[in-house]
């Protein structure tokens, strides 16, 4: 036997490089932004179809599976098996579909930039009606307020006095 200590510790090594989600050849940044929101929901829509096409294409399958006839029990046992994997293909192509409607209505709360700039727009015009509102009555309390104050104090003061008011 030989003095190396054997371990199972795998040897180190290069990985291969990978490159991930990889888009289309033409860079974003040549892009305008319509564009690329064209992009975007063109990957969406084909998403989608296919998805819809694999739940289509399982439901035909379902139901030409479904035929009566004469069918010895291999031949049934064999169709089972197909509506079987038939039925769980569709199951994950109806997930699928669902988590695409869960991610385009999270896209559409998050990203309705314009929305929430309309929202912002009106509650600003409207806090600013309210404001002019509000210092409009303020001028008038204050008015009313100094008129009677002179009218109470200008009999007693002599004349050429101004009135000063202390805090």
């Amino acid at each position: 036997m030989s003095d190396v200590p054997q371990t199972d510790v795998s040897r180190r090594a290069a990985l291969p490089t990978a490159s991930l989600l990889s888009r289309s050849n033409q860079p974003t940044i040549d892009q305008s932004s319509d564009e690329y929101l064209d992009a975007i929901e063109e990957e969406w829509n084909k998403k989608v179809d296919v998805e819809v096409d694999t739940l289509v294409d399982g439901m035909v399958d379902l139901v030409s599976l479904a035929s009566i006839g004469d069918k010895d029990k291999f031949r049934v046992a064999q169709e089972a098996f197909q509506a079987e994997c038939r039925a769980e293909s569709m199951i994950r192509s109806a997930n699928s579909l669902l988590s695409i409607i869960h991610s385009m209505k999270l896209l559409l709360l998050l990203s309705d930039e314009s929305q929430i700039a309309n929202r912002r727009d009106v509650e600003h015009r409207t806090l600013e009606a309210e404001k002019a509102e509000t210092k409009e009555k303020v001028a008038e309390l204050l008015d009313e307020l100094l008129s009677m104050r002179s009218s109470e104090n200008a009999p007693s003061e002599p004349a050429g006095q101004d009135v000063q008011m202390g805090s």
